[in-house]
């Protein structure tokens, strides 16, 4: 039984897409994987160099920056605005959790000196600063955490946003694995980032306009490509993958995502002709 918390749901406009996890290198590949045109290939996410970061930068940037940078950047690409005047979210149900993982080992050893780098790169919109630096961004920006729902709490975030900004905005959301002993914890396979810029309005870039609303008693969409679909159970930036399918065989339906404890969250896809 779906018990609806929205009465009015707020539409947006999918502008761009970003994508980079584990087997998949951009949007363009993933859409091909969805529409059967290629066989999805295991393979650990590849991390490109941050080439938009000044050096300095670029030599201090972990995997979650170099992640967070690719994917946010082929969103704004193709969705031909200027990445330095959107305002921004970043969501992650856990952080730079490889940087956690060091930071405990250090903390833990007879040397307790935790450097600079780990120490900046340890809170949790250290990816939205390294966002602002890379593009000369001095827009809002917001870091959020909602563990297993931060997707959907960043969606819900950037549909806020332009209900009341009434301005386009990006939103990427993250995941990095954990090495042990915490992986036996939180077993998060692999890094995985998607990036959407949402606008309250439709222009000729448009690929579809979705709105969502809260609800209860309802099983989340499950993907036909099973290897796909693993990834969505296993990390929680992933549970982004219905959506995408819906938008790669340019689909117009009703998604259900799994958001938090016993609510999903339906978005409802109309693709633009």
């Amino acid at each position: 039984m779906i018990n609806s918390t929205a009465s009015a749901p707020i539409a947006a406009w999918i502008e761009g897409i970003g994508i980079l996890g584990p087997g998949i290198s951009s949007w363009p590949q993933l859409q091909a994987l969805f529409t059967a045109q290629e066989n999805y290939a295991s393979a650990k996410t590849v991390v490109p160099v941050a080439e938009l970061l000044p050096p300095a930068e670029r030599r201090r940037a972990v995997q979650m920056v170099r992640l967070t940078l690719a994917a946010g950047l082929e969103a704004v690409t193709h969705s031909r605005l200027n990445a330095a005047a959107l305002p921004s979210i970043f969501s992650s149900s856990s952080g730079d959790s490889q940087n956690m993982h060091a930071i405990c080992e250090t903390l833990a050893s007879s040397e307790r000196e935790i450097s600079p780098t780990r120490f900046h790169n340890s809170v949790h919109n250290a990816a939205s600063g390294y966002w602002s630096i890379a593009t000369g961004s001095t827009a809002a920006s917001t870091a959020l955490c909602a563990f297993d729902g931060s997707f959907g709490a960043a969606l819900l975030e950037g549909l806020g946003w332009l209900a009341t900004e009434k301005t386009p905005i990006l939103l990427v959301v993250y995941d990095l694995d954990y090495p042990e002993p915490l992986r036996s914890l939180r077993p998060v396979p692999d890094a995985f980032c998607a990036a959407f810029v949402l606008a309250p309005q439709r222009s000729e870039n448009s690929l579809a306009s979705i709105t969502a609303h809260l609800a209860v008693d309802v099983s989340a969409n499950k993907l036909h490509v099973p290897e796909l679909d693993n990834l969505r159970k296993t990390i929680p930036a992933a549970r982004c993958l219905p959506l995408l399918d819906a938008l790669a065989n340019s689909r117009s339906e009703s998604v259900v995502l799994e958001y938090i404890e016993q609510s999903s969250l339906i978005v409802d896809v109309q693709i633009c002709r």
